[in-house]
C-alpha cells in the first residue's frame, strides 16, 4: 500500500517534458503564457524560432530550456544550439508543440512521430500537404496528434466514438468581410484584411481568415485528423466565435464546444491532454452575456477559397500541396501591397487548373511539388502585377 501511495505521489509531481517549435510566434508565445501559469506541470526541453533571436533569447533566459534552435545558431544565448531534427529526435520529450508556420513544420513532425513523441499540432501545412502520410504513421507508431486549432480542438473534445459521428460542423467567424460586398473585398487594404473582429493571430492566417481560405484548410485538416469524408464536413458561419465547432451523431444529437474566443484554452487542452487544469481563464463563460448566437451559410460566391479547398481535398494527392503553396505565395504578395485581395484566390484557382495531380506523392516529392508550385505562382504573380 505504501509503495502504491509513493508511486501515485511521483506521478502527481512528475512534470510533462515539452519542446515548442515556433516559440516566438503567436501560438508559441501564448503557449509559454499557459506554461508559465502551469509551471509546476511542465519542464521545457527546447525552444525554436526563426529570425527573432532577441525574443528567443529572452524566452531562454526566462524558461531555461536546455536546447534551442534558430535560423542563426550563433545568435542563441543561454542554451545549447541544436537543429529542429535534433529537438524532435530527443526522446526526453513527452510532447512537442509544432507551432511553426509553413512547410518547415512537416519534416520535424514526422521525425517526432518516428521517435514515438506525441504532437500538439498547430501547423496546418503538416496535414494539408501530407495528411495521408502523417496520420497513418502516427497510428503505426502509437503517437497521439492533438489539434491546437480551436475548431479541431473543439471537435476532439466532443467526440466519444468517431464511429457514431455522422457529420463534423466547423464554425467560421466570417472574418472582417462577412457582411461586406464583393467590391469592398476587391478594394480591401491590407489593414482592413488584418482587422479580424474576434481573433488575434499572425498576419498570414488572418488574411486567410479574411478570404475563408483558412476555413478551407481546416476542412482538409479535419478530413485527415478524424478520417471523415468531405461530404460529411460542413462549414457554418458563426460571427460570435463562441461555438468553436460541433459534431452531429448518427442519432441526430448535436454536441458543441463553447467558450470565449481565446487560443489559450485550446493550446492548454492540447498540451495537457487528457488532463485539465485551471490555467489561464480571463473570466467565466456567461450565457446571459453572450445573449445570442447567430449562424448562416457561407457565401460561396464571395468566398471562392472555400470551394477551392473542398475541390483540392476531394482531388487529394498533390492538389492540396498546390492549393497551399500557391495561396501562401499570393498572401505574401498581398501583405507586401503588390496585389489585391481577390488576386489571391484568382491566382490559386489558376494554379490549380494548371496542376496535374500526383495521387500518392512521398515526402520528397511533396517538397519538390511545393517548390515547383511556388516558383510558377511567383511567375504568375509577376504577370499579375505588371
Amino acid at each position: 500500500m505504501y509503495n502504491k501511495i509513493n508511486k501515485y505521489k511521483r506521478e502527481i509531481i512528475m512534470k510533462r517534458k515539452i519542446s515548442i517549435l515556433g516559440s516566438t510566434g503567436s501560438i508559441g508565445r501564448q503557449a509559454l503564457e499557459v506554461i508559465e501559469k502551469l509551471q509546476d506541470k511542465f519542464e521545457i526541453i527546447a525552444l525554436s524560432a526563426g529570425s527573432n533571436t532577441d525574443l528567443l533569447n529572452e524566452q531562454i533566459k526566462k524558461f531555461k530550456p536546455k536546447y534551442a534552435c534558430a535560423s542563426d545558431m550563433n545568435a542563441i544565448s543561454g542554451a545549447i544550439p541544436i537543429t529542429l531534427n535534433d529537438i524532435c529526435s530527443n526522446k526526453e520529450n513527452d510532447i512537442i508543440l509544432v507551432a511553426v508556420s509553413g512547410k518547415i513544420g512537416l519534416r520535424p513532425t514526422i521525425t517526432a512521430i518516428n521517435n514515438g513523441i506525441d504532437i500538439a499540432l498547430a501547423n496546418k501545412e503538416t496535414l494539408v500537404m501530407a495528411g495521408d502520410i502523417v496520420m497513418p504513421l502516427a497510428k503505426e507508431k502509437g503517437v497521439k496528434i492533438i489539434p491546437v486549432d480551436s475548431e479541431h480542438c473543439a471537435i476532439h473534445q466532443c467526440i466519444k466514438d468517431i464511429a457514431q459521428v455522422d457529420r463534423l460542423i466547423i464554425t467560421a467567424s466570417g472574418g472582417p468581410f462577412l457582411h461586406k460586398t464583393v467590391n469592398d473585398m476587391r478594394n480591401a487594404t491590407v489593414e482592413q484584411a488584418l482587422a479580424h473582429p474576434r481573433w488575434n493571430m499572425g498576419k498570414k492566417i488572418t488574411v486567410d481568415s479574411a478570404t475563408l481560405m483558412n476555413k478551407g484548410l481546416e476542412v482538409i485538416e479535419a478530413h485527415h485528423l478524424f478520417n471523415m469524408d468531405y461530404d460529411r464536413i460542413k462549414v457554418v458561419v458563426h460571427p460570435q466565435s463562441v461555438v468553436h465547432s460541433a459534431i452531429e451523431y448518427i442519432d441526430g444529437s448535436v454536441i458543441a464546444q463553447l467558450g470565449i474566443p481565446s487560443m489559450h484554452i485550446p493550446i492548454q487542452y492540447a498540451i495537457t491532454y487528457p488532463e485539465r487544469f485551471e490555467g489561464i481563464k480571463s473570466k467565466s463563460f456567461s450565457f446571459s452575456e453572450v445573449a445570442r448566437l447567430d449562424f448562416e451559410e457561407p457565401n460561396w460566391d464571395k468566398f471562392k477559397a472555400l470551394n477551392l479547398a473542398y475541390e483540392a481535398g476531394r482531388l487529394g494527392g498533390s492538389a492540396t500541396v498546390c492549393l497551399n503553396a500557391s495561396n501562401e505565395e499570393a498572401v505574401f504578395e498581398f501583405l507586401d501591397g503588390k496585389i489585391k485581395l481577390f488576386d489571391i484566390i484568382n491566382v490559386v484557382e489558376y494554379m490549380m487548373s494548371k496542376h496535374t495531380v500526383i495521387k500518392n506523392p512521398n515526402i520528397d516529392e511533396i517538397f519538390e511539388i511545393d517548390n515547383e508550385i511556388r516558383l510558377k505562382t511567383r511567375e504568375k504573380l509577376q504577370k499579375t502585377m505588371v
